[in-house]
């Protein structure tokens, strides 16, 4: 059974028969001073005696053919389009600069194949996390098929507008918005991966509308106010935490090394009560925050 729900249609943009708008210029112009050569001829015959009907009859027919060239002309100018239409049926787009000409009663809608720079308001959505965030983006798009520009949206500017935020919202929700874990995509840390999955979002959702995405790229990216602070808290933790890690990492190494090297040449024989308390003060000293008091022992470690 047919599925009636199924998508329309979509439009194809193809070349219109336009015509060289000089030539008919030239024409115009020339049937211009026809009509004035009947009207002189017609006033001179009626001066003389004569009949000036017959140049005044040549005058209308020559005026009213001069009217339907004159009505005919539009000029498109460089990265524009002009789609035409005959009785709204779509009859071709036509690209080439310059005056062109095409019949009075052909509908010419110039539209503009310009690069546009938009820039997004902020607006507020939750990352993978739940967290809610505000983000901007700035996008340079420009319309590849005017057919479906004009004919497949009502508004294609207003439908760029709407889908913009659609697709911001859309890629915001698919990554955290800061982490330290390493590998994970974040939307602070990794910007080029961020942008080009927003740009490829955007192609998808505009090529109804025959319109293409340059450019796209996050232009804010910050907490929302209401949570702002705690992220802070949140982050500056975070950051302690995983400085922390390293510098634990980075200890236990070196003391592995210093045992390795005391065993190694021989230098003090170590029990695992000697070890385990070289490997507690040493510890101590490499990860402490404050510099540490040394304890002279004037005794032995057993009393």
């Amino acid at each position: 059974m047919t599925d009636n729900s199924s998508a329309m249609t979509a439009s194809r943009e193809s070349p219109a028969s336009g015509h060289n708008g000089y030539l008919m210029l030239a024409l115009a112009l020339a049937l211009t001073a026809a009509i004035i050569w009947c009207v002189a001829s017609a006033i001179v015959a009626e001066e003389t005696g004569g009949s000036g009907e017959p140049w005044l009859l040549s005058g209308a027919v020559t005026f009213i053919l001069a009217l339907f060239t004159w009505c005919g002309f539009y000029m498109i100018q460089p990265n524009q389009g002009a789609v035409i239409t005959l009785f709204g049926e779509y009859r071709g787009t036509d690209r080439t600069e310059g005056l062109r000409w095409v019949l009075p009663w052909m509908g010419r809608k110039k539209i503009s194949v310009r690069a546009h720079n938009v820039h997004s308001e902020r607006v507020k959505i939750n990352d993978k996390r739940g967290n809610p965030i505000d983000v901007a983006c700035n996008v340079v798009w420009r319309v590849k098929d005017t057919a479906q520009a004009v004919f497949d949206v009502d508004d294609f500017k207003e439908f760029v507008n709407i889908q913009i935020e659609a697709g911001l919202r859309t890629v915001g929700a698919r990554h955290p918005y800061d982490d330290f874990e390493e590998g994970e995509t974040t939307l602070r840390g990794s910007p080029e991966v961020v942008n080009s999955e927003l740009r490829e979002e955007l192609n998808e959702r505009l090529a109804v509308a025959g319109i293409v995405v340059d450019e796209a790229g996050l232009t804010h990216l910050a907490y929302a106010s209401e949570i702002a602070g705690a992220m802070l808290r949140r982050q500056q933790a975070d950051a302690v935490i995983a400085a922390r890690k390293k510098v634990v990492l980075g200890a236990v190494g070196m003391v592995e090394d210093a045992l390795e090297k005391l065993a190694k040449d021989q230098i003090v024989e170590l029990d695992d009560e000697r070890r385990a308390a070289m490997v507690s003060n040493l510890m101590v000293v490499l990860c402490g925050d404050r510099e540490t008091q040394p304890i002279v022992n004037t005794g032995s470690l057993y009393q």
